[in-house]
C-alpha cells in the first residue's frame, strides 16, 4: 500500500509539472509580448532615470539620484503635477456622471432608443487626433461655435486655448467628450445586467422610479462604477494627444501636464534620463492613487 501511495504521489507530481509546462507554453506568446513591450521598457526607463543618456539612447554617465533631486526642486515640475491633478479632478467626475446619466436614459425600453445609444457611444469611434481637431475649431476665438453662442446671448467670447485661466479647462472639456463613449457602454452593460426581479419586487412594494434608481440601480452598479473610475483616473493621468494638438503645453505651461512634460524633455530637449525620472514618478503616483482607490472605494462596492 505504501509503495502504491508513493507511486501515485510521484505520478501526480509528474502530471502537475506536465500541466504547468503546457500552461506556460500556451502563455508564452503573451509573456513574450508583455516582456518586449511592457517589462523591458519599464526596466530600461528605471535604468535611464539614474543615468545621463544621449540623444541616441546611449548611456553617458551614472548620475544616481540627481534627476530625482532636480525634480523635487523644480518649480516647473511642481506646476506640472498640480496641473495634472487639477486635470484629473476636472475630467473624471464629469465624464462618469454624464456617462451614467446617458446610460440610465438609454436603459429605458423606449421606441427608437437604439438611435440614442448609437449617438451616446459614438465618441468611442473618434480618434484622439480627430476629436481634438474638432474642438480646435469649436474653441477658435473668432470663428468658433462656442464663442458665437456666447456672443449671441450677450456674453463676451472666451480665450479658450490662449488664456492660462481657461486652457486646461478647455482641454478637460475635450477629454470628457472623448471618454463619454467608452464609459457609457460599460455603464449601460452594467445596468442591463441588474436583475429584473429586483425592480419587480420594488414596484410591488410601491417604490417609485427615483427610489428604484437610488436603492437598486446605483448600488448594483457599484462594481462597474468602481472599475470605470479606476480606468478613468489612469486615462486622465496619461492624457497626451489632445494637449499636443490643442495647446502644445501652453500657454505659459498651464496645460503642460506630466505626460506632455515627459514627451518634451525626451524628444524636444533630448533629456532622456530626466524624462525617465519623471516617468517613474508618474508610475508611482498612479500606483499610489490606484492603491488608495482600492483601499477606500472597494469597501463601498456591493457585489450581487
Amino acid at each position: 500500500m505504501v509503495k502504491k501511495y508513493v507511486k501515485s504521489k510521484k505520478l501526480g507530481i509528474h502530471n502537475e509539472k506536465k500541466l504547468f509546462g503546457i500552461g506556460i507554453l500556451y502563455l508564452l506568446p503573451a509573456l513574450i509580448l508583455l516582456g518586449v513591450f511592457l517589462f523591458y521598457p519599464m526596466i530600461k526607463t528605471f535604468y535611464f532615470s539614474f543615468n545621463e543618456v544621449t540623444g541616441g539612447g546611449l548611456v553617458k554617465d551614472f548620475v544616481g539620484w540627481d534627476h530625482y533631486m532636480k525634480l523635487l526642486h523644480s518649480a516647473e515640475f511642481r506646476k506640472s503635477m498640480i496641473g495634472t491633478f487639477l486635470f484629473v479632478l476636472y475630467t473624471v467626475p464629469a465624464e462618469i456622471i454624464i456617462a451614467l446619466f446617458f446610460a440610465v436614459i438609454a436603459s429605458e425600453k423606449l421606441k427608437g432608443i437604439g438611435i440614442f445609444r448609437t449617438i451616446f457611444s459614438s465618441t468611442l469611434g473618434v480618434s484622439v487626433a480627430a476629436g481634438a481637431t474638432i474642438f480646435l475649431f469649436l474653441f477658435h476665438p473668432s470663428l468658433g461655435v462656442l464663442n458665437n453662442i456666447l456672443g449671441f446671448v450677450g456674453i463676451d467670447g472666451v480665450e479658450w486655448l490662449t488664456s492660462s485661466k481657461w486652457a486646461l479647462f478647455a482641454v478637460a472639456i475635450t477629454t470628457i467628450w472623448m471618454h463619454i463613449g467608452i464609459n457609457f457602454i460599460i455603464l449601460l452593460g452594467g445596468i442591463q445586467n441588474v436583475s429584473a426581479e429586483l425592480y419587480e419586487s420594488a414596484k410591488i412594494d410601491g417604490a417609485g422610479y427615483w427610489a428604484r434608481l437610488v436603492k437598486i440601480t446605483i448600488p448594483m452598479l457599484s462594481p462597474v462604477l468602481f472599475f470605470v473610475t479606476i480606468i478613468a483616473v489612469i486615462g486622465s493621468f496619461q492624457t497626451f494627444g489632445q494637449i499636443d494638438i490643442l495647446t502644445g503645453g501652453g500657454p505659459a505651461g498651464s496645460t503642460n501636464i506630466i505626460v506632455y512634460s515627459i514627451y518634451q524633455e525626451a524628444f524636444s530637449y533630448g533629456n532622456f534620463g530626466f524624462a525617465s525620472a519623471q516617468a517613474i514618478i508618474l508610475f508611482l503616483v498612479i500606483l499610489i492613487v490606484t492603491f488608495i482607490q482600492f483601499r477606500v472605494g472597494e469597501k463601498k462596492v456591493h457585489y450581487q
